[in-house]
């Protein structure tokens, strides 16, 4: 911190994002203050990983990113990748453990413990930290930015970077604010939606399968296309259907949606085998089973509370009946609903359960290289307020850290 820096900075929101940017732009010795609405900064990192947070994924590339231009998160990703994060956290003392999809997690296994080494170095390098500071205007006149406050405090400095999240898990107070603000200084803003979020299905035995968890595929179709598919642990709910792989394909549902177009979920629940192959598989089973009846003779090949909806669902009346009574079209019918389950899809949970942001500040108007606005200068953007938004794995967290980074550092010189 031996670099004199006259620029005074204030970050609004201290999520992930505006922590890194805070870090960053001190680093180059201005004055920095966050100025964050909760009672504490990094609330909802602590829900990231399960409460482990997955704080990055080996395997970054732009194919793992959403949004209308996810070229734009290139500059970002240059000047602060996966290895230079992996460091810095390395640094603050995260030892860092590579599992599986190249996931990374602290090897301690806790959220708590990015959040309090982030806080030491805050506090460290001398980063000024108002909470319970919520923005509701912020004005440019000349060279100057004046940030009022909900209960009436007037901040002024040279530069801002908005770091206030999307809109999802509003409980860590991402409300979509951050886009007003935005919006109010001249930018516009690509429709948002829950993203990495449950879908809802249409039906009316969802509450009999509810809890019932398998490792199969999924994917979203729109007519014969499909345009999202994850394989993973498939969990249903009363409203429909969650877990890991639905989380991934709810964007493209989303969209379809948005467009007032059907979306389809098909579900293989058996997806190692093609329907014929099951179709031969069955066969010889019940030939094994002939005096059990058709439900029990499914007891230790799929989950027992599936298989009264999944015969129903496959068109069998009776599913009491012996198995030796069971005809080819029967089993047909079987393997299909086993392999290409099908659902209309009705719609995705709300904000409060989806993890992600799709859409926010349009990246046309902000400068990749530098994260600042291309319609006011010295204002700055980074992480979920800009129209990007990642897969599940540690991307979106990434795309904080290395916007973050970009933001505070280009912000500050």
């Amino acid at each position: 911190m031996s670099k004199i820096n006259p620029l005074k900075i204030y970050v609004v929101g201290g999520g992930a994002s505006g922590m890194m940017a805070a870090l960053s732009a001190r680093y180059n010795g201005a004055g920095v203050t966050i100025l964050e609405r909760n009672p504490r900064v990094g609330k909802k990192i602590l829900a990231t990983g399960n409460g482990r947070c997955n704080f990055t994924n080996i395997n970054v590339d732009v194919k793992y990113y959403h949004g209308q231009n996810p070229e734009f998160i290139y500059g970002a990703l240059s000047a602060f990748d996966v290895s230079r994060t992996m460091g810095f956290f390395e640094k603050l003392g995260i030892v860092p453990r590579v599992e599986d999809a190249g996931k990374v997690f602290p090897m301690s296994d806790q959220a708590s413990s990015v959040l309090d080494v982030l806080l030491y170095e805050l506090n460290r390098i001398g980063v000024n930290i108002i909470c319970n500071a919520f923005v509701k205007e912020i004005r440019k006149t000349k060279n100057e930015f004046t940030l009022v406050l909900e209960d009436g405090r007037i901040f002024e400095g040279d530069r801002v970077i908005l770091a206030c999240g999307g809109k999802a898990m509003p409980s860590s107070g991402s409300d979509g604010s951050g886009f007003d603000l935005a919006k109010n200084l001249g930018h516009k803003i690509v429709d948002i939606s829950p993203a990495l979020v449950q879908l809802k299905l249409a039906g009316d035995f969802f509450k009999q399968i509810e809890g019932v968890k398998f490792v199969g595929t999924a994917e979203v179709l729109s007519g014969k296309k499909v345009l999202a598919k994850d394989k993973g642990d498939i969990l249903f709910a009363n409203y429909g259907v969650s877990g890991p792989p639905i989380l991934q394909i709810s964007r493209k549902a989303g969209e379809l949606l948005k467009a007032n177009k059907e979306a389809v979920l098909k579900i293989s629940i058996i997806d190692n085998m093609t329907q014929k192959e099951l179709e031969r598989f069955l066969e010889k089973r019940f030939k094994n089973m002939q005096e059990k009846s058709l439900d029990f003779s499914m007891v230790g090949f799929v989950n027992k509370r599936l298989i009264p909806v999944l015969l129903k669902q496959a068109g069998i009346k009776d599913i009491k009946k012996p198995v030796r009574e069971l005809s080819s079209a029967d089993r047909q019918r079987i393997a299909n609903i086993l392999t290409d389950w099908r659902f209309k899809i009705t719609g995705t949970k709300s904000w409060p359960s989806a993890q992600v942001t799709a859409g926010g500040v349009d990246t046309s108007q902000v400068d990749p290289l530098t994260m600042e606005s291309a319609l006011v200068k010295g204002l700055y953007f980074c992480g979920e307020i800009l129209d990007i938004d990642g897969a599940c794995g540690g991307f979106n967290l990434q795309w904080a850290w290395s916007s973050g980074y970009l933001a505070g550092k280009s912000s500050s010189m």
